[in-house]
C-alpha cells in the first residue's frame, strides 16, 4: 500500500531482522501482521459453538499487542470473504493465492448464508460501539460469546420448535 522505496525499506527492515532468512511466519512476525490462520481458528470454534476457545483465541491475539478494534474488524472482513467464497463466480474476486482461496471456499462451506449475514451484523455493530466502549475487552469479548451462541442457539432453535410451542414474545430478545 506504498511506493516501491517503501516495500523496499521494510524488505531490508525483514531481512535484517531475520538474519536473511526470510518466511513467512518471520515476516508476518516482524511487521506484526495477523495471520489468516487465526480468522480460520476463530471461525471453526465460532462454527462449533465452543466460547472457551473462542475466548482464548481472542486473548492470544490481543496479548500479541493487537489492537482490538482491528482485530473485530478483521474478522468483519474475514466473514466478508468468507460470503464472497460462498459462490465460484464471487470467490474469483477474492484476490489471495489459489490455496487461502480454496481454505476460505470449503470453510464457506460449513457457514450458512444465514449465519454469515448475522455475523457480519453483529461484528459490525461491535466495531460501531468499540470505540465509545469505556471496557473495549468486554464489548470484544460479548461479540465472539454472541456468535458463539449464534451458531448453537440456530441449532437449538430448530430442536425447540419440535419439542414445544412456546411463542416468540416468551424469548429475549437482544437490541443488537
Amino acid at each position: 500500500d506504498g511506493g516501491m522505496r517503501d516495500a523496499l525499506s521494510i524488505f531490508d527492515q525483514v531481512v535484517s531482522f531475520t538474519s536473511g532468512n526470510v518466511t513467512y511466519k518471520a515476516v508476518i512476525q516482524n511487521l506484526n501482521v495477523l495471520d489468516y490462520e487465526y480468522y480460520f481458528k476463530l471461525t471453526d470454534t465460532i462454527l462449533a459453538g465452543n466460547v472457551v476457545d473462542s475466548l482464548l483465541i481472542l486473548n492470544e491475539i490481543l496479548s500479541k499487542g493487537f489492537d482490538g478494534n482491528n482485530v473485530i474488524t478483521g474478522i468483519a472482513s474475514h466473514f466478508r470473504d468468507l460470503l464472497l467464497c460462498k459462490d465460484p463466480r464471487t470467490a474469483e474476486l477474492f484476490e489471495v493465492g489459489a490455496s487461502i482461496r480454496q481454505r476460505y471456499i470449503d470453510t464457506a462451506q460449513k457457514c450458512s448464508n444465514d449465519f454469515l449475514y448475522k455475523a457480519i451484523d453483529i461484528v459490525n455493530i461491535c466495531d460501531l460501539y468499540y470505540r465509545a466502549s469505556r471496557n473495549k475487552p468486554l464489548q470484544s469479548d460479548f461479540t465472539i460469546i454472541r456468535l458463539c451462541q449464534m451458531s448453537t442457539s440456530q441449532e437449538v432453535a430448530g430442536n425447540e420448535k419440535k419439542k414445544s410451542n412456546m411463542s416468540p414474545k416468551s424469548c429475549i430478545q437482544y437490541p443488537y
